[in-house]
């Protein structure tokens, strides 16, 4: 066999690659265990790894990694020792070169049929009593974000206060330093291990309704199926939602000359209505819809520096500024539920009158249950990876700070340099030298360490990653891997060149149906956000949830990984947007500026020129 072929049929082994100048010595930033180890090659190389920039597009900073570990393993906890879902067990993760690989675990055959009746008694339980059980989820949820907005830290004081004294209390606040730490940490994981509690059975339950009509229904349409569940009321959608309203307010209000004077700037702006008639009742607007509804970051929320909206008044201010010229305009923002449900009924009527009766009352009940738990699908993205992770990296931040005020770091956020176990280490060095007397000797090493580590972090985001590692599965048959993250032999085969492809087309998952022709507006970061034209084509690596507002504006969306249950795709299909996901290299072989017709019901994008 020629070395061509064999590079045909496999991916590099992550063995095999060279770190990117500069980035020498990547590997001690991150946890052992979440490197490819040498001791371990034989059977690391013997597993395919995916790259998951759908959730983790960027180099992790050390602390950065803490969102990727909480996750993977509550993930897995849930499959494989919460609900024991017969075919999946977890999904293993690895860092290379800074970025995020999985490989997903399958159940060996022999043990799948054991696993059947435990998971028909607890995930049937859940199944029975979704309503009350989510009602109990969002109190734990929001408890936990709450106590975690309540931690502050602050610096230890020149002397403790006289009530440590006279009410024998008979500790200092170091004691709140490390115990705030630890509670930041603890709370944050409680809330992960929340966030998959639904989330696997969200999935299963549509799975089962999409092999269901893929059996009943042959050569039925992916995209027919998901338009079966579309027309959900998610939290998700809240926030874009409650800037409609405000834009909607300030048309009513006659206000529309203040935000096109302010350039959406959200000081300059605010500051223009108080002084204009009426302005003070918008205000009043505004800061009504910001607790809890701009916890809301225009990022993923699993990096440190994620700008969230109650951090950075500017970003939602900015979106205001350009509803209210569209509704001044006489347009309609809202999302095109009404025609969304005139679709899926007639999609759902058309199929189920293909079925005898016993067969009609199965799809009936597969697909009530599907619509039942769907819609968590996309609440849990606001209420954990929006909201906890916002308070999180706000609280994040402020220690960072604190630090840095004291003379540990160069930077205010520089504590993202440092693990989250290396951290530990640090406030005690700070507690204990504050209660020798003496300089703390964290200031005189972490300052040279840092840079050293930011070095090497700068010379890692240089290279995009590799989308796989190994010899994929002659068939790629897990179905969270095909439907999260659109990745389908098909996919794989063009990654590696060997497909059949048309000279000029990409293929993808047909995520949200319709046909346009348009201008290429390529986004690879959150910040370029304000560039997309009316009636563009947006072309990402991957697309945020919290992108909603720019979908009014775009005529499609075309992404590099994502399956039929990918955010993006979902979001697409509320939104009535065409979408194309999963392609694999659009955004890498598309520049700006070019000519496109994005075939969301066929999967395809076609460079016209």
């Amino acid at each position: 066999m020629s070395d061509t072929t064999t590079q045909r049929k496999s991916f590099p082994s992550p063995y095999d690659l060279q770190a990117p100048p500069g980035s020498e010595g990547w590997e001690a930033l991150y946890p052992y265990n979440l490197v490819f180890r040498d001791e371990l090659r034989e059977q690391e190389d013997g597993r395919f790894w995916f790259c998951d920039s759908q959730h983790w597009p960027n180099v992790f900073k050390p602390f950065e990694v803490t969102a990727v570990e909480f996750a993977s393993r509550n993930l897995g906890a849930y499959n494989t020792r919460h609900y024991l879902v017969p075919p999946a067990n977890g999904i293993d993760y690895r860092i290379h070169n800074g970025y995020n690989y999985f490989s997903p675990v399958p159940v060996p055959p022999d043990e799948i049929a054991a696993r059947v009746p435990h998971f028909l008694e607890r995930a049937g339980y859940y199944f029975q009593n979704w309503e009350s059980l989510l009602e109990k989820w969002h109190t734990k949820v929001t408890d936990n974000i709450r106590a975690l907005e309540a931690i502050e830290f602050t610096p230890l004081p020149d002397m403790v206060p006289m009530e440590t004294i006279t009410e024998g209390v008979g500790y200092d606040p170091s004691v709140d330093l490390f115990e705030g730490y630890d509670r930041l940490l603890a709370l944050v994981y409680r809330n992960w291990e929340h966030h998959m509690e639904f989330l696997n059975l969200g999935y299963v339950a549509y799975l089962d309704l999409f092999q269901f009509c893929k059996e009943a229904f042959p050569g039925i349409p992916d995209l027919a199926i998901a338009k079966m569940v579309v027309g959900v009321d998610s939290v998700l959608f809240r926030p874009d939602d409650e800037l409609k309203k405000l834009s909607t307010l300030a048309v009513e209000l006659d206000l529309q000359d203040v935000f096109a004077r302010g350039a959406g700037n959200a000081a300059t702006t605010l500051a223009a209505l108080r002084e204009a008639p009426r302005g003070t009742e918008w205000i009043q607007a505004w800061e009504a819809a910001q607790d809890p509804w701009f916890n809301y970051t225009s990022g993923n929320g699993f990096y440190g520096d994620d700008r969230y909206w109650r951090d950075d008044l500017d970003i939602p201010m900015g979106y205001v500024r350009d509803y209210v010229v569209r509704v001044a305009a006489g347009e309609s923002l809202g999302r095109p539920k009404d025609e969304l449900l005139i679709e899926r009924d007639r999609i759902v009527d058309e199929y189920a009158a293909a079925l005898d009766d016993e067969a009609r009352a199965t799809f009936h009940g597969k697909l009530g249950l599907a619509r039942t738990v769907y819609p968590y699908v996309e609440d849990h993205n606001f209420y954990i990876e929006h909201w906890t992770m916002g308070v999180f990296w706000r609280k994040v931040r402020q220690l960072s700070t604190m630090l840095h005020e004291q003379g540990f770091w160069p930077q205010p956020n520089d504590m993202l340099y440092l693990s989250r176990d290396e951290v530990r280490p640090v406030l005690f060095d700070y507690a204990s030298a504050w209660a020798v007397g003496t300089a703390p000797i964290g200031p005189t090493y972490w300052p040279k360490e840092i840079e050293r580590r930011r070095a090497i972090i700068a010379a890692l985001q240089q290279e995009r990653p590799q989308p796989a590692f190994n010899t994929p599965p002659e068939q790629i048959s897990e179905p969270f891997t095909i439907m999260l993250w659109g990745i389908t032999t098909e996919q794989v085969q063009q990654w590696l060149g060997t497909d059949d492809a048309q000279e000029g087309v990409l293929t993808g998952m047909a995520a949200s149906g319709g046909v346009v022709e348009g201008v290429a507006r390529v986004i690879t970061s959150p910040s370029q956000l304000d560039e997309l034209q009316q009636g563009e084509i947006l072309v990402a690596p991957v697309t945020a949830p919290s992108w909603g507002p720019v979908f009014g504006k775009i005529a499609a969306t075309v992404t590099d990984i994502g399956g039929m249950m990918s955010h993006a795709a979902i979001v697409c299909r509320e939104y009535g947007v065409p979408a194309v996901t999963g392609t694999g290299r659009a955004s890498t072989l598309i520049t700006t500026g070019t000519r496109l017709r994005v075939d969301g019901t066929q999967g395809t994008v076609t460079i016209l020129d």
